[in-house]
């Protein structure tokens, strides 16, 4: 079986690609401490529209994560976003792709630099409050943004560079857990098998990710896990990360890749919940969902938001009053899905 585009995405698809194309200087950004999902769509379209003739540039809110680096065909199209190249670099470009999220917030000061830009955004997330206006290729229904990149390609028929495809592997891997998460469809595994058509070395893309870690991290965590709290009588686990163990260690926001899944995977467990301090002062809060219960939901009541299963949100501390808070808020919602289910066994 052959995967095609999905009908309902295929125009918006069109649309995207005739933008990406016609232009001839692009800057590429995506969401604050950028995740692979965001890493991988920009270093596969970075490569694509380069091969494309197309100047592409990497400008991010916050530094490109480190591991995913090796999946940027070259590095020097990565550039700070508080430098002076940024600026220029953004006055000479007649294009803005944003990745991985379609929010004003959520691409910080990036978003001051691409004003003035046409703007394409290619997201998988549902529209929040404040989105971007653009061209817009937006589908929740894609497990990763890294799918509506390949759409994107394929639509182009190409090129299928080697770093086009990794980058978009990268993307998959990481966003569907591996392939392990619900969002992972037949149609995920068909893109992830022509990706290893196309030469795609799976195994050392796991490797790179997920099979080194800095002591750092495991020392972060060890300091997580002395606060890991569960109410088994709701379903919900939670764990802080402590602002002095992250400051005395140099800990970064790729420490705590992949900690929030320690509560969620605690057996019975519903919701899963990790906060931490900001560098901003607020807190942010990640949301897990082990069972049918809608995180999304749950983050959106704190201005947050992202998918069914896993979401984020940032809120004002203090600490002990945004656990409080959250914490209620879940079992209230907990308590509402029970309810509504006794009263259709009923």
């Amino acid at each position: 079986m052959n995967y095609r585009t999905p009908e309902g995405r295929a125009a918006k698809v069109r649309e995207a690609k005739e933008a990406l194309l016609a232009s001839r200087s692009a800057i590429l950004t995506t969401h604050i401490n950028a995740d692979g999902d965001g890493a991988g769509s920009e270093a596969a379209l970075s490569s694509w529209l380069r091969a494309n003739g197309t100047e592409a540039w990497i400008i991010n809110p916050t530094p490109f994560p480190e591991a995913f680096h090796f999946a940027v065909e070259d590095e020097r199209w990565i550039v700070p976003a508080g430098s002076a190249r940024a600026r220029d670099l953004c006055e000479q470009a007649d294009l803005a792709v944003v990745l991985d999220t379609g929010e004003v917030p959520r691409i910080g000061r990036t978003r001051d630099l691409i004003r003035e830009l046409r703007t394409v955004v290619i997201d998988h997330h549902q529209p929040g409050e404040q989105p971007i206006g653009s061209i817009s290729l937006r589908d929740p229904a894609a497990a990763a943004t890294g799918e509506l990149v390949y759409d994107v390609v394929l639509a182009a028929n190409g090129p299928w560079t080697e770093y086009v495809a990794l980058g978009i592997y990268v993307a998959i891997l990481t966003d569907t857990g591996s392939f392990r998460f619900s969002n992972t469809t037949p149609e995920t595994h068909m893109m992830a098998a022509d990706l290893l058509d196309r030469g795609v070395d799976s195994e050392d893309v796991y490797s790179r990710i997920y099979g080194r870690a800095s002591l750092r991290k495991y020392q972060l965590l060890g300091a997580a896990l002395e606060t890991l709290a569960n109410d088994e009588e709701y379903g919900i686990a939670w764990m802080t990360v402590p602002t002095d163990a992250y400051e005395t260690l140099g800990a970064n926001a790729e420490d705590i890749e992949g900690m929030v899944d320690v509560p969620r995977s605690i057996e019975g467990n519903k919701i899963a919940l990790l906060f931490r301090q900001a560098t901003t002062g607020g807190i942010k809060i990640s949301f897990r969902s082990s069972g049918p219960v809608n995180v999304n939901e749950l983050a959106r009541q704190f201005g947050g938001g992202g998918h069914i299963k896993a979401s984020g949100a940032m809120v004002d501390g203090p600490l002990e009053r945004a656990i409080r808070e959250v914490l209620k808020a879940a079992r209230k919602m907990i308590a509402r899905d029970l309810s509504e289910v006794l009263e259709e066994d009923g």
